[in-house]
């Protein structure tokens, strides 16, 4: 079974496994204050839980490279929205501040839990 490991946590998932919910169902912190409560829950509009991924995934989706082909997301076409992507293989996750996870500063790692209060979310 794949591993996933993000914000200082590893757990196994089943291949195939949507990564959001795989992070969510272990209370990983994937979204920035408000994003918590507005976010489009998975289907791929909103770009709030942009995350990178290292390992294997699956492919973008049309909808994936399309939202990541505009701002505030264009800048970092490496990172992936996390609701759009398969885990096929052991990943490891970073979420990066800013409301969109556009920030260049990491909130968590994959080894690491969150960090500091003031670069954890933007509001």
């Amino acid at each position: 079974m794949p591993t996933i490991t993000a914000e200082g946590k590893t757990f196994e998932v089943a291949e195939g496994t949507n990564l959001r919910q795989a992070l969510l169902d272990q209370n990983i912190d994937l979204y920035s204050e408000g994003a918590k409560v507005f976010n489009c829950h998975g289907h791929g509009t909103c770009g709030t839980c942009v995350v990178s991924v290292e390992g294997d995934v699956s492919e973008s989706t049309k909808l994936e490279t399309a939202r990541m082909a505009v701002p505030p997301h264009s800048a970092h076409k490496e990172r992936r929205l996390a609701c759009q992507v398969k885990v096929l293989g052991d990943v490891r996750v970073t979420k990066f501040d800013g409301y969109f996870g556009e920030g260049e500063q990491s909130v968590w790692t994959p080894d690491r839990g969150l960090v500091e209060a003031s670069t954890s979310t933007v509001a």
